[in-house]
């Protein structure tokens, strides 16, 4: 089975929500997860992420610290998601490849339709928040 490396950035806010984003695209439309993507050959995690934040939100991040590694079998491919715990840098959000982004307490995480994948993330950040 294809695996598949990707970084995902778990965005914080000054009051202490978590910022999720909605895919507007692919077999997964309409589902929520935590932004990021795939890292290029050279980059380190947090640079990819950087990157991918950028691209994706047109906004710039401090990466935080290390939070959890994620292994899932999607039917067609394995993925290994690192994520990080990340705060913004600049105010402003462009979605420019996603349908929606929510900024979540720590009761309303489960108030949204996951990834499978981003599940397990949010039941380790509703444990520890």
């Amino acid at each position: 089975m294809k695996t598949i490396n990707v970084v995902a950035a778990i965005i914080r806010d000054a009051n202490g929500r978590i910022l999720s984003t909605q895919r507007g695209y692919g077999e997964w439309k309409g589902w929520w997860e935590y932004p990021g993507g795939k890292m290029e050959g050279g980059e380190t995690p947090e640079e990819a992420l950087k990157r991918e934040i950028r691209e994706e939100l047109s906004t710039e991040i401090s990466v935080d610290e290390f939070f959890c590694t994620v292994d899932y079998d999607y039917p067609a491919f394995h993925l290994t998601m690192h994520c990080y715990l990340c705060s913004m840098l600049t105010g402003a959000l462009r979605l420019n490849e996603h349908k929606a982004a929510r900024w979540l307490k720590r009761d309303e995480l489960g108030g949204v339709k996951w990834l499978p994948a981003d599940v397990e993330v949010v039941e380790m950040l509703k444990s520890c928040l």
